[in-house]
């Protein structure tokens, strides 16, 4: 079975995979825990903690790149308690997946809080579009890229 599939049920959800169309924005390349690490110990791996998953929904009002050399995907999302950067996973991988997001989209997350610079952020775990999810990292948060994209730079 397809492991992003198999870790979606897992988690009880239906998976639609996306891409993100990935914009120049502030913070540019270097900004932000969205490394383009494809292991269990890549950064964003290492800043999950299961003992802070939260559930945010908002509207996307970015998609930016982000991380080492610009090679990750950030979302800005405007939420109840204000704007949220989102960490979302690397570009190669996303740009293989199948829904788009934009700015204007009304999207659910799911994943583990952190403070980032001094300011809150959300390292994604699941993505939910309408009735679309997107499973990103397993329970420990373990990216469900590890291991994959092996020829992408």
């Amino acid at each position: 079975m397809n492991r992003t599939l198999g870790l979606a049920l897992a988690a009880g959800l239906l998976v639609t995979p996306f891409a993100a169309i990935a914009t120049d924005a502030p913070g540019g390349p270097g900004a932000g825990p969205c490394r383009e690490g494809r292991g269990p110990r890549a950064r964003g791996a290492r800043l999950y903690d299961t003992g802070t998953v939260a559930t945010v929904t908002g509207q996307v009002t970015a998609v930016e790149q982000a991380g080492r050399r610009g090679r990750g995907v950030r979302l800005q999302v405007q939420t109840a308690s204000g704007l949220l950067p989102v960490h979302v996973g690397p570009s190669w991988f996303l740009e293989e997946q199948k829904l788009a997001l934009a700015a204007g989209d009304q999207v659910e997350i799911t994943g583990s809080q952190i403070t980032f610079d001094g300011k809150p952020a959300l390292i994604a775990q699941v993505v939910k579009k309408g009735d679309q999810a997107l499973a990103l990292r397993d329970l420990q948060g373990v990216p469900v890229w590890a291991g994959h994209g092996r020829g992408h730079r």
